[in-house]
């Protein structure tokens, strides 16, 4: 398991960077398929803020608290992630076989994007970040348990069943919503 810190607006050191890895590596007796694990230390307004993210086998988990001590935040967000990792271990051990399409493509058709991508003109609305990730295949349940554990609202992913792309999303109601491209 590969760990990597990165730090904003804090220092730590190598005894608290040992600390963290020692504790990191027992994450791996519930689930050895981590591969690497980002420990995203920051300090604002006098709080600790750590930030664990961990990638197992393509299945995102993140950890996320803060504290006026690094190391309880670091043991809270430990926490977190410990909890994701053994709802994802009973998950695929619980999980009946998925069936997926053989022939699906990852190419973009050119209309998703309509005429706004030919606009240069400068408005309101200006992006500005983009982030890139991989899309993955998997089915709207999986995507929704990927969303839960990220902790976002959203989330898009190809369909194993259709090949198209999706979104699915947490309604203000509750429940889950989910996004298909009209034909």
């Amino acid at each position: 398991m590969d760990v990597r810190f990165f730090t904003r607006n804090a220092e730590a050191t190598d005894e608290q960077k040992d600390f963290m890895e020692k504790k990191l590596a027992k994450i791996e007796k519930f689930f050895n398929k981590i591969t690497d694990v980002q420990v995203a230390l920051n300090f604002k307004r006098g709080m600790n803020i750590v930030e664990i993210t961990a990638n197992a086998n393509g299945m995102v988990m993140r950890g996320e608290d803060h504290s006026p001590d690094m190391r309880k935040a670091f043991d809270k967000a430990l926490k977190n992630i410990e909890r994701q990792v053994k709802r994802h271990k009973d998950y695929l051990n619980d999980r009946t076989h998925i069936k997926t399409k053989d022939n699906i493509s990852f190419d973009l058709p050119a209309d998703i994007f309509g005429d706004s991508r030919d606009n240069d003109d400068e408005t309101s609305t200006d992006i500005v970040k983009v982030k890139r990730f991989p899309v993955t295949t998997m089915l709207p349940a999986e995507a929704t348990r990927q969303m839960d554990l990220l902790g976002h609202t959203f989330f898009l992913f190809r369909n194993g069943d259709s090949g198209n792309f999706n979104v699915v999303y947490r309604r203000h109601d509750g429940g889950y919503g989910l996004l298909e491209p009209q034909d």
